[in-house]
């Protein structure tokens, strides 16, 4: 199989990566070698935040990786995204001021002068919603983030954004997988031209997040409803001839969303990217399309700790 890179329109003038190489749960000490064996094995696409607490060493990663490759800046899209605060875990809301300084500050961390993608990390800031969003509305007219968007919104998030007339985001990343498939949602996003990114693109496999403290109880009860022990995936792997987790990832493409693997094993890096030498056929796709489960585990409106 080829292990070349797709793009898709993420703007008119903005290519992204289809394949991104994911961060969350890399420590901030092992993120360099992680991201810069990334870069070697293919991938142009890096996501971190400022939540993760590691872009000082994703941004280590990529400074080594484009002076070993000799490739420039701009063959390289990064997305971080803003912890916006949350009154309910007694975090204050960021303001206006605080969101142009967080950037900056990871700008300095990240060792570059603009992100490709800044996002909203969740929609906690109820009462700031709107001033946080029009922070980043003036990031991008400065510069230092040539695209915008948001992450875990939902319509209603989105549509206090379009009666207040600003511009919409660029893109929503969100919990996508085949027992989390969000159809209204995504319907949603498309009709109003927001890209779609995927994360937890692998949830379904029997080994993601099965480090000591990395699963919540709500994985662990969509696992146990999703009888991994008898994943389809498994069979579709062998018919086709590629891993569970590229089938589950080649989905996430064909569907025409971005995806965001991430693993810690440099095989599985490799591997994670290649996903354009096959293609799930009809009949699977169909069949996967009868998987959904509901919301999901990373994200639920219903979470009194999430502002809704």
């Amino acid at each position: 199989m080829q292990t070349r890179q797709k793009y898709f329109n993420l703007t008119k003038d903005i290519k992204m990566p289809m394949v991104g190489f994911g961060t969350y749960l890399i420590a901030d000490e092992d993120a360099p070698s992680l991201v810069h064996q990334a870069i070697r094995a293919g991938y142009r696409h890096i996501d971190t935040a400022e939540g993760y607490g590691n872009e000082n060493g994703v941004g280590e990663g990529i400074k080594a990786a484009v002076e070993e490759l000799s490739i420039s800046r701009d063959e390289i899209f990064v997305t971080t995204k803003l912890y916006p605060g949350n009154e309910a875990w007694g975090q204050p809301l960021k303001t206006y001021e605080s969101i142009i300084e967080s950037l900056n500050a990871s700008l300095a961390k990240l060792r570059l002068d603009y992100v490709d993608l800044y996002l909203i990390h969740a929609p906690f800031a109820k009462s700031k919603r709107l001033e946080q969003w029009k922070a980043l509305i003036e990031l991008r007219r400065q510069g230092k983030a040539r695209a915008i968007g948001v992450s875990n919104f939902n319509e209603t998030h989105i549509e206090e954004i379009k009666a207040a007339g600003l511009p919409l985001p660029d893109a929503n990343q969100i919990e996508l997988h085949p027992w989390s498939q969000k159809p209204d949602l995504v319907s949603y996003l498309t009709e109003n031209d927001i890209s779609i990114i995927a994360y937890s693109s692998l949830l379904p496999l029997s080994s993601w997040r099965d480090a000591e403290g990395q699963a919540s109880a709500k994985t662990e009860q969509m696992k146990a409803d999703g009888a991994v022990s008898d994943s389809p995936f498994k069979a579709m792997a062998k018919k086709y001839g590629v891993s569970e987790a590229q089938v589950l990832l080649r989905w996430g493409i064909q569907m025409g969303y971005a995806v965001l693997p991430k693993s810690a094993n440099a095989e599985r890096i490799r591997q994670n990217i290649d996903l354009f030498g096959f293609e799930i056929d009809d009949e699977d796709m169909a069949a996967i399309a009868k998987m959904d489960r509901g919301e999901g585990v990373a994200w639920r409106s219903g979470d009194p700790t999430k502002d809704a």
